[in-house]
Order: structure tokens, then sequence, then C-alpha cells
């Protein structure tokens, strides 16, 4: 079983993968950044690290097993921790475990495992198509304006302007053209007031109408209705248990009416890069509360449920 293969499929969809009685492998997001040396451009990624502590069962990795060889979530868990004795054994006898497009691991003089995270492959989704890339120098050039001192004061001569006298016509049709503007800006200004003296009277009527339908309409309840509180509970949080994943959409909503007569608070979360409609059980802030709901529902009601971490738009 490659092992790894699944591990790294799964890291493009979750920030954090579990390898149950070993560890966890985590992603974080890093910015796009520029070295100032090189001049390389690097796009935004997720940088890999590895928790020896995180070793609980979450249920990702089992379950990502069983549906893509098809076989029982017993027998994906069976396959896993075999495949950990093995990790184990070699990292016990000082060799250094190669896992293809994540990292490597060996173990310190204390006996804790180390991990060199892979850098070939980019676990962003969002930066899909981006590589790294180096550019040329940019050089800067700053031009400084240099004022010259001026030693000789170059004269000027003005030499009088000759007017014509004006046409007589010219002149009376300016006197006109003067008048008219002015006549018209008088006009215009009586109007304007006309209106406005208009519209204020207007408004005045109006409100005055609507005061008096106010007060006639207004009434006092003696005996009011006592105020309704309506408590709406909505779910937040990014840690879901699923409860399974349904190609029909009608379907998916059936499952959600069968988990609510049985008291969960199930609802659909969208539709996965698959296509299929998702029914969670319930969603949680605190990962504690997910999984200890997570063992009583595999425990009463559905052994293949699992947990999925992933934050909701």
């Amino acid at each position: 079983m490659h092992l790894e293969n699944y591990i790294s499929d799964l890291l493009y969809r979750y920030d954090c993968v579990t390898i149950p009685e070993f560890g966890a492998f985590l992603t974080s997001r890093v910015s796009a950044k520029v070295h100032e040396s090189t001049h390389a451009f690097y796009p935004p990624k997720k940088v890999l690290s590895f928790n020896e502590q995180l070793q609980h069962n979450d249920g990702l990795l089992a379950s990502y097993i069983t549906e893509i060889e098809k076989i029982p979530y017993e027998v994906a868990l069976q396959k896993i921790n075999k495949h950990v004795k093995s990790i184990k054994s070699y990292l016990v006898q000082g060799e250094t475990l190669a896992f293809q497009n994540i990292g490597e691991l060996m173990l310190n003089s204390e006996g804790k495992i180390i991990f060199a995270p892979s850098y070939h492959v980019n676990y962003l989704t969002d930066s899909f198509g981006l590589s790294q890339f180096t550019s040329a120098i940019v050089t800067r050039e700053v031009y400084k304006e240099e004022v010259e001192a001026i030693e000789k004061v170059v004269p000027i001569s003005i030499t009088p302007e000759k007017r014509k006298t004006a046409r007589p016509f010219l002149k009376y049709a300016a006197v006109a053209l003067i008048a008219l503007t002015v006549g018209g800006f008088v006009a215009s200004n009586y109007f304007i007031n006309e209106i406005e003296q208009h519209n204020q009277l207007a408004q005045e009527e109006a409100n005055t109408q609507l005061d008096a339908r106010v007060q006639e309409a207004t009434f006092i309840i003696e005996n009011p209705l006592p105020a309704a509180t309506l408590n709406v509970d909505k779910q937040t949080g990014k840690y879901h248990i699923v409860a399974g994943a349904y190609r029909v959409e009608d379907n998916s909503a059936k499952k959600v009416e069968q988990l609510t007569e049985l008291g969960y608070k199930a609802r659909m979360i969208g539709v996965n890069k698959y296509g299929l409609h998702e029914v969670v059980y319930a969603s949680y802030q605190n990962s504690d509360e997910a999984l200890k709901a997570l063992r009583q529902i595999r425990r009463e009601h559905n052994p293949a449920a699992w947990l999925m971490v992933k934050e909701l738009k």
C-alpha cells in the first residue's frame, strides 16, 4: 500500500492528515515572497510540518482508503497499522524514510522524529499553475534638476498694440446681446422663485394632512401580547462528522430528514470535488468535542462515519 500517495491526495484538501498511532502532517499557508539576493519570485504555498503528538485516529485517512480501494473500514485500519509498524521498525534501525512529494523522516539522538519537508509540490490549490521564476535586476536612475544662475538679464521691448476702431453695427449687436442676457437671467430667477414658493406651500399642505391622518389612526393597546423570543441555533465550526455523500440531491435531503428525526443536527454542507452532495451529522468548533461525538456516532449509529476538517464559506 502506497500510503504516501493517499496522504498527498488529502493534503490538497485538508490542513491536517493524521496517521493513527504515528503522527500528523500539517500544512500552513505562506504568502508570496521575493528573495532579495537571488531576485527569485515564489508563489503562495502550503508549508508542510509533522507533529508526533497528534496520533489519535480522526477517521480521515482510513475513510479515504476505504473509498479508493473499495474495502471495509476496519480492513483499511488494519492496513494502516501494519504500515505504521513497518515505518517505526525502519526508523529504529536508523534509516531515513522518504515519503514521495511529502518529505523525509528520521530519528534524532533523543529518539524524536525529525521531518524534512519536500518542496517539489505546492499543495495550495489557489496557486495551481504558478511556479518560481527569477527576474533580472531592476535598476533605477534618479534624475536631478540642475538650476543655472542667470547672469545676464535679457531686455524685453514692449510694442504698443495698435487697435482699430470697431465698426458701429458691432457695438449695437454687443449691446443687444448684453440686454438679452440680463433679461433672461432676471426672468429665470423670477420663474425659479415662483416654483420654490409653490413647492413649499404644497409641502406644508401635505404635512398638515399627514398629521391629521396620524392623529386619527393613533390608538392604545391595553393588553399587549408578550414579546416572542426566537432562538436560532446556527451551526459553525470546521470539524464536520460526515454521514455520507450522494449523487442525487433529493437523496441527501432525505438523509438529513432521517438524521434530524433521530435527534442529530444534520445538514447539507455543499458539493465536493466529485460532484457529490455531502451530509453531516453535526459541525463543531472544537476538535475534542467533534472526536467525542464521532466515537459515539460510530458506536451507536454508523461505524463508517468520519471526521472532515474544512472551512465552509
